[in-house]
């Protein structure tokens, strides 16, 4: 990469040519002949619910993905949150630790379960969450804590793992954005409680929608499944009678469909190949990107396994001292007129448009505050105020592209004084 920028090299935002004459094609999801054929088929097969043949496939495969004994698929990746935790016992009067940086799902399922969501601050080089600051938080309330591998960056398992059974907690390891991830050698959401996974649209595995816990524990496994499919056992037939429920467990339906486990399943198959040839291309990428002063790349995880590391997106941590100390939404602005597909992280959940809890409903822990109000401050000041997030699909991408796309960075970087004339 070619990081010297002329000073006749105008921004495209102050009227200059982008470096990328438009923005690369990233189709996703996935589309392929075969997997077409197959949903024709299981179209003409009416067999398109009750725990049918492929989504039986779909359990199989996660569970060989992700060294589980049990996969219990779901509609979507925030039910399946409120099933594990269900699942746990957890309820009103509870409190659960939840990372103050991630999507509002992680915490509406606490709220859906009546429990008590804290928001916990994150780690600066992985954005997941704090194990010194979770420790800190705990009550003689709280019951479990929900570590969420942001963007594929992996929460630091060990340390979290031994708080848990040094307090006596439970864990629910968000993977929304973790397929495929090994840590020392192990899947991703095996190692806690429960793993909850998502398949929605943008997922790097996606049936449009759905979701999965795995666990390997065979009696949460069978209380996961009852509270999705009302009440019946593994195995149970519709109308056959199931042997009582366990009065703290009010069962809904939160059942799939075979079209969306067929999509997953196929996907499935193919994740760990997908996964390394990302793997290689996020290596070629971050040398690319870490040579621009002020840029560097979230952390995978301390024990991540080399070739099977996730990303639902892949993040910069921006020094603006580095930049001219422009803001970063004026950097945004600038490299999209470069043609650079990027976007902001997650806001803070507690900051969030669609999180309309009172105060009450929720705490946060960490005692920092800003002019809107009180939060936690690396999630505030590196989370949301300094990085950016490339989509999953650049990482398919040619190394040419992937070169251009950092030399739209080091253009805009080198720059970043002219930003002062936005608006």
């Amino acid at each position: 990469m070619n990081l010297s920028v002329s000073s006749r090299d105008q921004l495209a935002i102050l009227g200059g040519k982008p470096v990328l004459a438009r923005p690369p094609s990233i189709l996703w999801p996935p589309v392929d002949r075969r997997t077409s054929r197959d949903l024709l088929a299981l179209y003409r097969s009416r067999v398109w619910s009750w725990n049918g043949r492929w989504e039986q496939r779909m359990c199989a495969e996660l569970r060989r993905l992700h060294t589980a004994k049990h996969a219990i698929p779901m509609v979507n990746g925030t039910v399946t949150l409120e099933a594990a935790l269900r699942a746990l016992g957890v309820g009103k009067g509870d409190e659960v630790i939840v990372p103050a940086l991630t999507w509002i799902a992680t915490a509406l399922a606490v709220a859906y379960v009546g429990a008590k969501p804290v928001f916990v601050d994150i780690e600066p080089d992985c954005l997941c969450l704090d194990p010194e600051k979770a420790a800190e938080a705990v009550t003689p309330r709280t019951r479990a804590m929900i570590p969420v591998h942001l963007y594929g960056g992996m929460a630091d398992l060990d340390r979290l793992l031994r708080l848990a059974r040094k307090r006596g907690l439970k864990v629910i390891e968000d993977c929304a954005h973790a397929h495929g991830g090994l840590w020392a050698g192990r899947g991703l959401g095996s190692l806690g409680d429960f793993g909850s996974f998502s398949f929605q649209q943008s997922k790097t595995v996606s049936g449009g929608e759905g979701g999965a816990v795995i666990t390997n524990d065979a009696r949460l496994a069978q209380r996961a499944f009852r509270y999705k499919h009302i009440g019946y056992e593994f195995g149970a037939r519709q109308g056959k009678a199931s042997g009582g429920l366990p009065e703290d467990l009010l069962c809904r339906n939160y059942r799939g469909t075979e079209f969306s486990a067929l999509v997953i399943a196929r996907q499935l198959e193919g994740l760990a190949a997908l996964t390394r040839r990302r793997n290689a291309a996020a290596d070629f990428f971050t040398r690319e990107l870490e040579r621009i002063p002020g840029v560097k790349i979230q952390a995978r995880g301390r024990r991540a396994t080399r070739g099977r590391q996730s990303y639902y997106a892949f993040v910069v941590i921006l020094d603006l001292r580095e930049w001219a100390g422009a803001d970063l939404g004026r950097v945004l602005r600038a490299l999209r007129m470069e043609n650079v597909p990027m976007g902001r992280t997650y806001n803070s959940v507690y900051r969030h448009l669609l999180w309309n809890r009172p105060p009450s409903a929720y705490r946060i822990h960490g005692g920092y505050r800003d002019a809107k109000g009180p939060g936690c401050k690396v999630s505030e000041e590196v989370g949301w105020a300094r990085s950016l997030c490339f989509p999953h699909g650049i990482l398919d991408l040619p190394r040419s592209d992937l070169t251009r796309l950092a030399e739209a960075l080091a253009k805009v970087q080198r720059r970043a004084d002219r930003l002062s004339a936005l608006n």
